[in-house]
């Protein structure tokens, strides 16, 4: 019990040393990590002990601050609700866990998050501005100026994981979302004959392999050749390429971590 009290008093003084900086709810995991947090809970149903959760995840310091803030993650994201013994799923933490309803929970998780949503409804369908302009945007919303960059980083990877990135890497839309009803009936087509299915089956060699719809939206956000690319631009474009590889490949356990991109700008003295 004591250890219980313990790890949400913890917790507590975690968010209010945040808000004593900071005036807007933002994590500092991302969304893969409160989605680990949700499926670590989901293996016991839809509650376990802390103690239950952290074993779950191999966590080796359950009382450890690192494990405290992924929980506190996956609670800003809505997906679990916490207590003294126990941590629980919400029932978007249970829909993000069942694969038919994970990418619509993904696209909620992502809006549920106070910084997030705010970010959205400004810029949603335009492009977002560049790294130093969307730091000061962070900023006027409420984060602290020293925690601008971690919550711009965070920000940006859990967008690339929530889909809202799918039409170009700089500009939040929402991600279609298809109801999972009944199979569509496939209507009965007449087999092809003649030239006519020669010229189908090499139209269908040129339509495949299809990209990623993200690595579409990477290259369609190059600008022309020949032309201006500020540097700031750049490594913003960089920097969301390795968000994206991360979301859509994997990655062995011992070569698991993230790219960091450093401008360096050649002095004007010579």
């Amino acid at each position: 019990m004591a250890s219980s009290e313990s790890t949400v008093k913890d917790l507590q003084e975690i968010e209010d040393d945040q808000r004593e900086r900071s005036t807007v709810d933002f994590p500092y995991f991302d969304l893969e990590a409160a989605m680990e947090i949700a499926k670590g809970v989901h293996q016991f149903g839809s509650t376990c002990s802390w103690d239950q959760l952290a074993a779950q995840l191999g966590s080796t310091a359950p009382k450890g601050g690192g494990f405290r803030m992924r929980v506190m993650t996956a609670r800003t994201f809505g997906l679990v609700t916490y207590a003294q013994q126990s941590v629980t799923l919400t029932r978007l933490g249970m829909q993000i866990c069942d694969e038919p309803q994970e990418k619509a929970a993904r696209a909620e998780a992502f809006l549920a998050v106070e910084l997030y949503n705010k970010i959205y409804d400004k810029y949603k369908g335009v492009a977002l501005p560049p790294v130093d302009g969307l730091e000061t945007e962070i900023v006027n919303f409420g984060v602290a100026p020293k925690q601008k960059a971690k919550a711009r980083q965070t920000f940006q990877r859990s967008a690339t994981q929530a889909g809202f990135f799918w039409s170009g890497a700089n500009r939040l839309v929402k991600p279609s979302i298809k109801a999972s009803a009944t199979p569509a009936v496939t209507p009965e087509i007449e087999p092809e004959t003649g030239p006519d299915k020669k010229k189908g089956k090499e139209k269908e060699a040129d339509d495949s392999p299809q990209l990623h719809p993200l690595i579409k939206g990477l290259l369609e956000e190059l600008p022309e050749p020949k032309t201006e690319w500020p540097l700031d631009d750049r490594r913003n474009w960089l920097e969301m390429v390795s968000s994206i590889f991360n979301v859509i490949y994997k990655a062995s356990d011992d070569s698991r971590g993230s790219l960091r991109v450093v401008v360096e700008k050649n002095s004007a003295k010579q």
